[in-house]
């Protein structure tokens, strides 16, 4: 498994995403994943699993130094001290003494950016997560937050997929050597069934996901953490590694549409 180095920690570059995936059900994939090899889990307040993912690790027994945990705060929690209310109760159902990665998961348009990330740095100091960052940010609140606050975010997690184009994003995480966190990376299942995606799949022997994952994990500081609830969805994700794309291939999928956004709730922000 290949690592993506940023702020002195070492991202797995394949994670397992578990969003709506809760009780028995998100504590048996979590478990699974594990079994299997996967050694980069990422949850968050909002996907009310923590308490099920904490389990599943302790029963795991992997020694916790190779094991990488995200999880977020909420965007109604971001105020300092119900930021430290939010980390607490996180930490407190993940079982855990720290998290590897602790993300602002959506701006709010109330939030004080600078007393957020105050906040964020004091739990990273007090050594109660190695690292911090964000998801959701647009290419303006990343230029705030890098430049003018000049916080050390580790990634920014966005919605990127085949469908999707995230250059302008991209080629500025890029300039600043800050990884990119997929998350529907493979298009809500989408990519699955595209014709071009799956004819791709045929030529090499793959289904038309592993293709799509494969052309993220291609590109140069990205990591993707699509959701698995079954061990053989896991196991195809894990194969996808395997797979090797060409220039026909890449040129393909680059001819598809990329204006496919499928995550936009009402208070996300105005994207770039």
């Amino acid at each position: 498994m290949d690592h993506l180095q940023t702020q002195g920690i070492s991202l797995p570059r394949l994670g397992l995403g578990t969003y709506r995936m809760q009780g028995d059900v998100c504590r048996a994939a979590v478990e699974s994943a594990l079994a299997l090899g996967y050694r980069h889990i990422d949850t968050a307040e909002m996907y009310a699993n923590e308490d099920a993912i904490g389990p599943a690790i302790a029963a795991a027994g992997i020694a916790r130094n190779e094991l990488h945990v995200t999880t977020k705060v909420w965007h109604e929690n971001l105020a300092p001290d119900a930021i430290r209310r939010a980390f607490d109760a996180s930490l407190k159902k993940l079982r855990l003494d720290f998290v590897d990665l602790y993300l602002v998961h959506w701006p709010s348009r109330s939030m004080n950016l600078p007393a957020v990330f105050e906040t964020l740095m004091k739990l990273k100091e007090e050594g109660r997560t190695r690292a911090i960052g964000v998801a959701n940010f647009t290419l303006a609140l990343l230029k705030t937050t890098i430049e003018d606050i000049e916080a050390p975010i580790a990634c920014n997690q966005i919605e990127y997929h085949v469908m999707l184009d995230q250059s302008k994003v991209k080629n500025y995480l890029d300039a600043k050597g800050i990884p990119m966190v997929a998350y529907c990376p493979l298009a809500q299942g989408r990519a699955a069934s595209d014709e071009t995606v799956m004819k791709i799949g045929r030529k090499h022997n793959a289904t038309a996901a592993q293709v799509a994952l494969k052309w993220l994990l291609d590109q140069k500081g990205v990591a993707a953490i699509p959701k698995a609830s079954r061990s053989e969805s896991q196991k195809a994700n894990l194969d996808a590694l395997k797979l090797t794309l060409d220039d026909e291939d890449r040129k393909a999928i680059a001819a598809l549409p990329k204006d496919k956004r499928l995550v936009s709730p009402g208070f996300a922000p105005a994207w770039d």
